[in-house]
């Protein structure tokens, strides 16, 4: 139960005690019967009231000889008083009590507790859940603790640079003596940059694990708030305890949530994030070159980052931690497959090179998604057919066998496969056909999968224009064959036409437009995202560049349909075998061409 729902819980209870105790007195006066005053003389004229009890002249209580008991209010008549001593009633007169002092306090103080607990209840909703009231200005940072579990740079594998830039901080901790006796500074700031899922946070654990000195970790959103001038107020205390705990780490997750580029916003210079930027760049200045107090932070966005916190004296040192290569991801499996049951079959470096471009965290999700297949299937080891599957589900999601396709779609996703395979096996600077299926995963009818044999920084031209060819084979093939075509190659025509408008536009390979580029990314920082580019060229250039277009996709898509008539026998016994099979791994669909060639010959 968190502490929110028992403060609530509090104030309910509180409330309904009130209630009881108001209904409870009510409940006390209402058990006698309220009876006007004449009624109350005929009960006298007639002789029907056995006692009465008169209290400061006014009230009367009394009660009946029938055993009724009743109040009224009498007027200051002393001939009432007569009335009664002639009629034999026996009369009692009484002060009013005065009411004990509790409920005096209560009643005054109560509405005082209800509006203030109300207060403060709403107050500590707004600041979240386990801070404490009116600490606005507090900090958020949390010290890591060593009884969590420890981790350290054995854990982190594919980035053996990273890890050596950052075992010169550790040691600087560790025996800063040595450095200060040559006079060396250790940089003020570590920053960390790559795309998501590649480590960052996993590495700032890591430095900690390895120091043991205080970490004090932090989200960039937690410094901003509803309130003016509590990120800067945050700060403030986050590296007053920081210097406390003097030699420590400081690192901050996402710095890009409190560190984008000031003046982007509407407030101007007022901003309240920018407020919090500014008293940033102090506290970060305003170290001594050797406190021993290093801010570490991680963004996926260091294009979007203020200049002023990227200079020398602040963030000194850059690191970019990148997607994995090979070994990169067969070191990075290694990792995460420790402590898993594996078959013997299992080839860590079969599994590296099908995953190209997969990160740290897209290979430790395939290495859980096979345990759970291999949970679903009752066995008790993780074998390759769970892991491999486990890669597709990554890539293209779940299988959908269970969706129901007709024969006259089913037969035009397997030559329009058909296509993209042969295309592929027929191309020369094409990457190797490693399976081709049509079997709906995710929104995809059926995909063909093309493996590098190694991984490739760099792309030319040709490659560019075989990878289109390729694209479009998969069209090419249903009007080639079907004589009809389907709005299947939508995603396939996007990204040739993409890849097209790249070459041209930022690679300078046209023809026709020579080696220049065209266009200037805008990064629109308040809005987060490129989504503008400055043209900077005219509307003759913009209709070349068009023209340009076209007339490498229409080749391209030529150059499909010519390549696929010429082999219009290869491409009809994959589709039937596709039919027939419903996915084909590269060595059966080489099989499968080598066959087809020896029967032809």
């Amino acid at each position: 139960m968190n502490k929110g729902f028992r403060t609530l819980a509090f104030y309910l209870v509180l409330l309904f005690l009130v209630v009881w105790a108001t209904n409870f007195f009510q409940t006390q006066q209402q058990s006698r019967q309220q009876i006007s005053y004449n009624k109350f003389l005929s009960f006298v004229n007639e002789g029907q009231v056995q006692t009465v009890k008169i209290v400061d002249q006014k009230s009367v209580s009394g009660k009946l000889k029938n055993g009724t008991e009743f109040t009224t209010i009498i007027p200051e008549d002393p001939a009432i008083y007569r009335l009664l001593d002639q009629k034999g009633v026996e009369t009692t007169f009484e002060l009013a009590p005065q009411p004990p002092w509790w409920t005096t306090l209560l009643s005054t103080l109560l509405p005082v507790v209800i509006v203030v607990g109300a207060f403060l209840f709403m107050m500590q909703q707004t600041q979240g859940g386990g801070s404490k009231v009116m600490q606005f200005g507090k900090s958020r940072a949390r010290l890591h603790s060593d009884d969590r579990k420890k981790v350290t740079f054995e854990d982190v594998a594919g980035i053996d640079e990273v890890k050596e830039e950052l075992k010169e901080i550790v040691d600087f901790l560790k025996h800063p003596k040595k450095y200060l006796e040559l006079g060396a500074r250790i940089p003020k700031g570590v920053l960390l940059m790559g795309p998501p899922g590649t480590g960052k946070t996993l590495v700032a654990r890591a430095v900690a694990g390895e120091a043991g000195v205080p970490f004090f970790f932090i989200s960039g959103s937690d410094f901003v708030e509803m309130f003016v001038g509590v990120g800067a107020s945050r700060v403030r205390d986050l590296f007053e305890q920081a210097k406390k705990s003097s030699p420590g780490i400081v690192f901050i997750d996402e710095i890009d949530a409190v560190g984008r580029q000031r003046g982007a916003g509407y407030g101007g210079g007022h901003d309240e994030r920018e407020q919090t930027l500014n008293q940033l760049l102090v506290e970060m200045d305003g170290f001594g070159p050797n406190e021993g107090i290093i801010v570490m932070a991680a963004t996926n966005r260091p294009d979007v980052l203020d200049p002023a916190l990227l200079r020398p004296g602040r963030f000194d040192r850059q690191i970019i931690i990148d997607r994995p290569d090979i070994n990169g991801r067969k070191e990075i499996l290694k990792v995460h497959s420790k402590g898993k049951p594996l078959d013997k079959e299992v080839d860590l470096e079969v599994l590296a090179r099908r995953t190209p471009g997969f990160n740290g965290a897209d290979l430790a999700n395939m290495i859980n998604e096979a345990a759970l297949l291999s949970a679903r299937r009752r066995k008790r080891r993780i074998g390759m057919q769970e892991l491999e599957e486990a890669i597709d589900r990554v890539l293209a999601g779940p299988e959908r066998k269970s969706r129901v396709i007709s024969d006259r779609e089913k037969r035009l996703v397997a030559f329009h496969e058909a296509g993209h395979a042969l295309a592929g096996k027929l191309l020369p600077n094409v990457d190797p056909v490693h399976k081709v299926t049509i079997i709906p995963r995710g929104a995809a009818g059926g995909y063909t999968q093309f493996l590098p044999v190694e991984d490739r920084y760099f792309t030319t031209r040709s490659e560019i224009l075989d990878g289109v060819t390729a694209l479009l084979a998969g069209r090419a093939a249903e009007e080639l064959v079907l004589k009809e075509i389907s709005s299947g190659a939508a995603n396939d025509l996007e990204r040739a036409t993409k890849m097209t408008r790249k070459m041209i536009m930022e690679f300078g390979m046209s023809e026709e437009l020579g080696p220049l580029t065209f266009g200037i990314k805008e990064d629109l920082i308040f809005l987060g995202r490129d989504i503008a580019r400055d043209r900077n060229y005219s509307e003759e250039v913009a209709a070349s560049i068009d023209r340009e277009i076209h007339r490498i996709v229409t080749e391209c898509y030529d150059k499909a349909k010519a390549l696929l008539d010429q082999n219009r026998g290869k491409l009809i016994r994959i589709a039937e075998t596709l039919l027939e099979k419903e996915t084909l791994e590269g060595p059966e669909l080489d099989e499968l061409l080598n066959n087809f060639e020896e029967k032809a010959s």
